[in-house]
């Protein structure tokens, strides 16, 4: 698989959601869409349209776009790209009207040192979106980083269990999340929040990491002690699919993340045996994990079509392959919500 061929794949849109796209109304905004996720999103929801015969809507992108090559892609794949700072309520005001918005726009690596960017990007931006479109639905993307560690033999935290968030990052995603619902319960709003949790494409996220560094020989922290990857495609066809359940009053709640608990170092030792490398390690494996549980999302929406194995032969594969790696390392390890 080459990296067109991946990124085809990425915004491959199942059955499910081509019969979702053919009741949606109005044009889909994607808000914070030049970052790591926005492409495969904006370019699925494309398809998506196309396919239901759907032509008559817009799917519009908006971010900066500090990266043009990313715009381009979108605009040759029929999305509309338009650029924006949404830090500027004027500029969030003048944007176009939409059916459903999709809210990626975040702030995570680097608030540690600049808490003040995490605040303004996580919870103050998201009040000048509730306010631009009170009337769509909007599918807002949050984070399992807002729960607490959690015993891996329990499963995960659960949408019932309450928020115990940690550092700037993850309390102001817990932030984001109560600026929409109280959208969702002042105005009416229908919303969907998304509590993501590790997810993986071969260029990027945690087996991206730890493929890399037992590749360089580099030591494996054994810190974040297991985790619950998920395969990015399904979790781009998730976070639209959600709009279909996006709700005013309470809102809809849903943890994004793979079925299966898996040992850091497990994946390590896996990755090494198809990269021909002896993963070295260092940490001691803790008692608890950052785990959510996503059953609820599972019987709503199936399970993933690429499971944790087929993801780690994915990631193997594209490294003995030479494909590219992108230098945005998850910091997964990390247990004191420093990022």
């Amino acid at each position: 698989m080459n990296e067109k061929e991946l990124e085809n794949d990425l915004a491959r849109p199942g059955p499910e959601l081509v019969a979702a796209a053919a009741r949606w109304s109005g044009d889909v905004v994607v808000l914070g869409a030049g970052g790591k996720t926005g492409v495969g999103i904006a370019a699925m929801a494309r398809r998506a349209l196309d396919e239901a015969g759907r032509g008559d809507l817009r799917v519009l992108a908006v971010s900066r776009w500090s990266d043009a090559s990313r715009r381009e892609a979108l605009e040759a794949r029929g999305v509309a790209a338009l650029r924006a700072d949404l830090s500027d309520p004027a500029q969030v005001e003048a944007l176009p009207d939409a059916g459903t918005v999709v809210h990626l726009a975040g702030a995570k690596f680097g608030t540690a040192s600049a808490p003040e960017r995490a605040w303004m990007t996580n919870t103050v931006l998201p009040a000048y979106v509730a306010r631009r479109y009170p009337r769509a639905r909007i599918v807002a993307l949050s984070t399992g980083n807002v729960y607490g560690m959690t015993d891996p033999a329990g499963g995960g935290s659960t949408e019932d269990d309450p928020p115990r968030p940690e550092g700037d990052y993850a309390v102001t995603c817990l932030g984001r999340e109560r600026v929409f619902a109280h959208a969702a319960r002042e105005h009416g709003t229908p919303v969907a929040l998304i509590r993501l949790n590790y997810a993986c494409e071969p260029r990027y996220g945690v087996l991206a990491d730890l493929a890399a560094r037992v590749r360089a020989g580099e030591e494996v922290d054994l810190s974040a002690g297991a985790v619950n990857v998920v395969w990015q495609r399904y979790a781009n066809e998730v976070v639209l699919r959600s709009a279909d359940h996006a709700a005013p009053e309470a809102g809809f709640t849903l943890n994004l993340a793979g079925p299966e608990t898996a040992g850091v170092r497990t994946l390590a030792t896996r990755l090494g045996a198809r990269l021909g490398a002896e993963p070295r390690f260092t940490g001691r494996l803790p008692a608890t994990a950052l785990l959510s549980d996503a059953t609820a999302c599972h019987a709503l929406f199936g399970y993933p079509d690429l499971g944790l194995g087929g993801l780690i032969d994915l990631q193997a594969e594209w490294m003995l392959a030479g494909g590219a790696v992108w230098d945005k390392p998850t910091r997964f390890e990390r247990r004191d919500g420093r990022f």
